[in-house]
């Protein structure tokens, strides 16, 4: 009798083991089935129907005409320009110094004359370009294009400088999946460390690696280094707060929310102006979005735009220290109440 019990549970012993070895092949699986649903279906909705929305376009000249252009593209294209009037040119290169716009269209005597901010992103002065050239194509005038703060002749299309942002989120994650497997029981203050010190050194690589590709951005390098370091460690405190909240599960979700969706909000180098509402609206929260402008505003726009960008990626790291510290309070009194339980 006592042989046969002892089957029986060798028996159930090398079920469980199968079961668990089972279980630990399938689970990769299944997450990478469900990695590529979600970036297929994440990608896939935001680029199925692109459509400019609220494109910043200047208007400068007399009001009739400023009305006409108005009034047509209300009718034609509602929603596809978010016109503002300047009372002179002056005015109106001043708004594109400061991203108030992407373009500006000056109608005068002598012509009419669109100004549009290269660094902008082709996508946008594209569109800006295209839409207002048929229109005077149609009345039978031409329409005379300069262009203002232009790309680095190295990177004619911002695409380094996007591919530094993707670097940037991706490896800041990579970090943290490292610590996860490495560093697993790491204190607080070694989380922060972490954290900080890839930042700065992510900044300094990073810029330097495209400055190095694009044979240089000029004078505004530390300052888009800056922001790269910001955004890294803006990204790797929210994953290491996550995975010290959650556990793996928090990288996992971290993934898939901040760098996933984050990179796919953005619109890569086309821009958010073009995506559908749900991702438009969510692009400026996001850490990518916010980044990559501020690396554009810091080196083709004297640093405009810079103070938003950093306000979002710096909300974006303080929430991250805030988690590491909750999970840090939550792991402590898991190990309290563990050591005041009495022994058995």
């Amino acid at each position: 009798m006592a042989q046969v019990d002892q089957s029986r549970q060798n028996a159930k012993g090398a079920e469980g083991a199968a079961r668990a070895r089972m279980e630990r092949l399938v689970l990769p699986v299944v997450g990478g089935l469900l990695l590529m649903f979600a970036l297929i279906g994440f990608i896939g909705t935001a680029i199925k129907d692109p459509h400019p929305h609220d494109i910043p376009v200047g208007l400068v000249g007399p009001a009739p005409a400023v009305q006409q252009i108005t009034t047509s593209f209300g009718t034609n294209a509602p929603g596809a320009f978010q016109f503002t009037t300047y009372s002179s040119e002056a005015d109106g290169r001043a708004a594109l110094d400061s991203r108030a716009v992407d373009g500006v269209l000056i109608i005068s005597d002598a012509g009419a004359h669109l100004i549009i901010a290269g660094a902008a992103g082709d996508a946008t002065t594209g569109v800006i370009t295209a839409a207002l050239t048929n229109v005077f194509k149609a009345l039978g005038g031409p329409l005379a294009v300069e262009t203002v703060h232009p790309f680095a002749s190295g990177d004619a299309h911002g695409l380094i400088l996007f591919f530094v942002v993707v670097a940037t989120l991706v490896c800041s994650l990579i970090v943290q999946a490292l610590m996860l497997a490495r560093a697993p029981r790491a204190a607080f203050a070694e989380r922060v460390g972490v954290v900080v010190v890839f930042g700065l050194l992510a900044g300094l690589v990073g810029m330097g690696t495209a400055a190095w590709i694009a044979g240089g951005y000029g004078d505004g390098f530390w300052l888009a280094a800056a922001m790269v370091a910001l955004g890294s460690a803006a990204v790797g405190a929210v994953v290491a707060g996550l995975v010290r909240l959650i556990g793996p599960p928090g990288l996992g979700l971290a993934g898939l929310g901040v760098v996933l969706l984050g990179l796919v909000t953005s619109g890569g180098p086309v821009g958010s102006l073009l995506l559908p509402d749900f991702y438009r609206v969510l692009a400026p929260w996001m850490p990518a979005s916010p980044l990559y402008s501020g690396i554009r505003g810091a080196l083709y726009f004297d640093g405009a735009g810079v103070a938003v960008a950093a306000a979002v990626l710096a909300a974006w790291l303080v929430a991250g220290v805030v988690l590491m510290w909750v999970g840090e309070m939550r792991s402590a009194g898991r190990a309290r109440v563990a050591s005041a339980a009495p022994a058995h």
